[in-house]
């Protein structure tokens, strides 16, 4: 590809076994792209495996920038002849398939365009077969035609903790894999970006790191949590950046005592998460409702994974949008955030940690596996205040936790801070905080908690929308799908609306009015019930009339979305 017209990209898929090391051709392979001037973009499929099994990476690169997920293949380096049965229906004529001479057998018809090379028999001769992953990274760089300087510098710094001897026998399978890639053909030669300086100056992060970034600039100062994998990336990350920031990072024996913790962490004065999966978050249940009588905030990140239990472990799906919508008994408010982009879930869980501390809720941040294990550079956040606005009053000696207000929310203050006493319970409660079974009281105390639902709703983010404004169809989609759905409608937009809500609850109100007065309006999730339209009909009165939804725990793609939606919305069935 040796134009430089604007839609210029490349993609890029490295597959192989968990332990052969793919991680280490992506980050290489990633940052260096990223240096030279391209926007990138990474996601993963892999196993739950610690060894074995099959894994792959998608790289994208071009000179614009790319957010969503693509099947396409122009380049496929697979690692195991498993690897290459997995991907071998996404394998088309002009994929260039760089196959190990001892893969699979000489005279085996592959689709493609083959070409075969000693990726093994070149790492034994660095060293060892381990060095495979590096060999690939060079044959990547000097195919693309990276610089090898460049290259060499990325490998150094990666294996610089393990010694120089390390360090010098990967330099040596680097360079023998740059002379491989160097022989190939140059017609995936990537011709200069467009936009050098700027984006070598982006952040590039994964959604794990986006949602970690969001918390730490709402002023997150303690994280409680017990891991469950996808959600344990946030937990990884903020524990890393602790010292930096003044965080408490705690691994607790259990989802129960998490989640118990972080409402601790708020009643002493902190701002207080926990980070989870829907099998985790299931056993937080009855600890939201604590947080919901005691009026204590909480946010809570539920990374979703497919289920009923452990599911499909390390895979990706939207199914827990009715976990959070309902999880705890009884009647209270929340907050329901699902970020699309990565610069939303820096946003967003800023956003959140403010709307738990000001209106006293749960706040929810809900993403997947998907969202979490994906990469992409992205333009610098905006810069914020550093102190988030805090809502802690200083109690007096008439100081009443529950007061009724006009607002319906109460002040909030917090054990030690001023000369009044602050009471909570969990039970129902008169405004001083002590127990009470008074009838009356109880409706005017329940219906001061479920007073603050209209003001969330007028607080309600408000949807993206793009496309025609007059248009009869509205296509509908939530959380991370919202880039790929995006991208799959580019050319369909001006004659549809698209519509990526990232607060699927409480709606804000304009887009209630907007979706009742559309004619037609296809719902896109990746669940198999329909939890969105489900929400859209129950709650607001919104009747869908088509969905499309793909539920096998793989992300959805933009090749899905043309062969599912377009046929939907030229009046065919998904």
């Amino acid at each position: 590809m040796e134009t430089q017209e604007p839609s210029q990209q490349l993609s890029i898929v490295i597959a192989g076994a968990a332990g052969q090391g793919i991680q280490t051709v992506e980050r290489v392979a990633l940052r260096l792209l990223k240096g030279q001037g391209f926007h990138v973009y990474s996601t993963k499929s892999y196993m739950s495996r610690v060894r074995g099994g099959t894994s792959n990476t998608v790289i994208r690169v071009g000179n614009h920038r790319m957010q969503g997920f693509c099947e396409h293949m122009d380049i496929l380096v697979p690692f195991s002849s498993e690897s290459l049965d997995e991907l071998k229906s996404r394998i088309t004529a002009d994929t260039l398939l760089l196959l190990d001479n001892n893969l699979v057998k000489e005279g085996t018809a592959l689709p493609g365009q083959v070409h075969r090379i000693p990726l093994m028999k070149t790492a034994k001769e660095a060293g060892s077969q381990q060095f495979v992953n590096t060999v690939a990274a060079g044959m990547l760089a000097g195919l693309l035609g990276l610089p090898m300087v460049d290259a060499q510098r990325e490998i150094s710094r990666l294996f610089n903790r393990k010694g120089d001897s390390v360090v010098e026998k990967n330099l040596t399978a680097l360079a023998a894999g740059y002379r491989i890639g160097e022989s190939l053909p140059p017609s995936a030669r990537l011709s200069g970006p467009v936009n050098e300086k700027g984006v070598q100056q982006e952040l590039a992060i994964n959604g794990a790191q986006a949602v970690g970034l969001g918390a730490i600039a709402g002023g997150c100062n303690m994280i409680a949590s017990y891991p469950m994998s996808p959600g344990t990336g946030v937990l990884t990350f903020l524990s890393a950046k602790a010292e930096d920031f003044g965080i408490v990072a705690e691994q607790v024996e259990d989802e129960i005592a998490a989640i118990n913790m972080a409402l601790g962490g708020w009643f002493g004065g902190g701002r207080a998460m926990v980070t989870t999966s829907g099998g985790g978050f299931a056993l937080m249940e009855e600890g939201v409702s604590l947080g919901a009588m005691t009026e204590t905030p909480i946010v809570i990140h539920v990374a979703q994974r497919p289920g009923p239990a452990t599911g499909l472990a390390t895979r990706t799906e939207q199914a827990d949008l009715d976990l959070v919508l309902y999880a705890g008994h009884g009647e209270f408010p929340r907050i329901i955030l699902a970020p699309g982009t990565l610069s939303e879930g820096i946003q967003l869980s800023r956003h959140a940690f403010e709307m738990a501390d000001r209106f006293q809720v749960p706040v929810f941040i809900l993403t997947d596996q998907y969202y979490i294990d994906t990469y992409y550079n992205i333009p610098d956040p905006e810069h914020k205040p550093a102190d988030p606005e805090r809502y802690v009053v200083e109690a007096d000696m008439d100081y009443k936790r529950y007061a009724f207000t006009d607002s319906g929310i109460s002040p909030r203050a917090v054990p030690g801070f001023g000369s009044g006493v602050v009471v909570v319970s969990g039970n129902e409660h008169l405004e001083d905080g002590h127990i009470t079974e008074d009838p009356q009281i109880r409706v005017r105390m329940n219906d001061k908690r479920l007073g603050k639902v209209e003001l969330l709703e007028k607080e309600a983010i408000e949807p993206a929308v793009w496309g025609s404004e007059t248009a009869e169809t509205v296509v509908v989609c939530w959380g991370s799908t919202g880039p790929t759905v995006k991208e799959a409608l580019q050319d369909r937009l001006h004659a549809i609306q698209l519509m990526h809500i990232s607060q699927p609850f409480p709606l804000h109100p304009d887009a209630v009015v907007r979706l009742r007065k559309a004619g037609r309006i296809i719902v896109v999730e990746q669940n198999a019930t329909g939890q969105l339209a489900r929400l859209l009909r129950g709650h607001y009165g919104i009747h869908t009339t088509e969905s499309v939804r793909k539920y096998d725990g793989r992300a959805m793609s933009v090749e899905f979305l043309q062969k599912k939606l377009l046929p939907v919305l030229d009046g065919g069935q998904s």
